[in-house]
């Protein structure tokens, strides 16, 4: 015999309203949340159609110099600046953070799981200005000994793009292995039915199912190592300068713009103005890494049933 059970209308009419408000504040939120982002493209649209008044698109992403006291805009030199911080925060994060990913899903005891989530939130905890000052202190001499202090510069990108790794671990490390812990155990337990072993099935089977979270971590980090200020100003140096050594000094955008910002510029000033350009395009720039991570995941994701 079925039974049902029977809900109290009372208790309907109270949770109604309830309900209601809650809802509204969701929508609230998200109307705000949206209305902040609108306002963020707005002022940085505004200012720079300013700067563009003065310098062109064309030179501002052609040339190879940015001295704005010669009024010369180029983007290039911060651009790859920030470039190569970003390129050895993802040497450093990815590797790391995979490993630990796959560690902490898939090979881990529960007792020790809990023993290392604990370290990876202490790590992401850390204010990025230690990390900055770690880099200068720590990583910085390091790697003088390692190539000599005539080739490796007091402040350079090397050591700054190291830093933004060890940021980035906890964030890869976590989101990959909330990526690889979803893949369904009906998975894993026909692979080892066939008699797969513990690491083919973990290299072939749980991380190309969990293939389209991770290249979305993947790019979710790249658009955190690329907006990264404090490390970078710290430890990258100060003053734009266009080289591919990474043991060089040069300045990144998001450092350039921090250390600019500190000065005494003239509101209408076309340095000032400066500003809001770099941010606008480091802000186009994030914004397509973060479109191409969602199309790459709708593309590659996996449904189960």
């Amino acid at each position: 015999m079925q039974q049902t059970s029977a809900v109290d209308p009372k208790l309907c009419k109270k949770m109604s309203p309830i309900k209601r408000g809650i809802e509204s504040i969701l929508a609230i939120t998200g109307i705000i949340t949206i209305g902040i982002t609108i306002a963020i493209v707005f002022i940085l649209g505004e200012e720079s159609i300013n700067f563009f008044k003065h310098v062109t698109v064309r030179e501002f992403l052609t040339t190879f110099e940015w001295q704005p006291h010669i009024e010369k805009f180029g983007i290039w030199p911060l651009l790859n600046a920030t470039l190569m911080t970003s390129f050895f925060g993802m040497l450093v994060a990815l590797p790391i953070g995979f490993f630990t990913a796959v560690f902490l899903a898939e090979y881990a005891e529960s007792s020790l799981k809990r023993k290392i989530k604990p370290v990876l939130e202490i790590l992401a905890g850390i204010p990025t200005v230690v990390f900055g000052y770690f880099a200068l202190n720590f990583i910085t001499p390091l790697l003088q000994s390692l190539f000599g202090f005539n080739t490796v510069s007091v402040y350079n990108n090397a050591s700054a793009g190291i830093a933004i790794g060890i940021l980035l671990v906890p964030l890869v490390a976590s989101l990959i292995e909330e990526a690889l812990s979803a893949v369904p155990r009906h998975l894993r337990e026909a692979a080892y039915a066939v008699g797969a072993t513990k690491l083919e099935v973990t290299l072939g089977i749980v991380v190309p199912s969990a293939l389209s979270g991770i290249v979305a971590t993947v790019l979710l980090a790249l658009s955190r190592a690329f907006g990264e200020t404090m490390i970078v100003a710290i430890a990258a140096g100060a003053g734009p300068a266009f080289t591919i050594n990474p043991f060089k000094s040069a300045e990144t955008m998001t450092g350039h713009m921090a250390r600019i910002a500190g000065g005494d510029l003239p509101y209408d000033s076309i340095d000032y103005q400066s500003l809001f350009a770099i941010a606008l395009f480091l802000f186009i720039i994030t914004f397509l890494l973060n479109l191409i991570g969602r199309s790459i995941s709708r593309r590659y994701m996996e449904h189960y049933e």
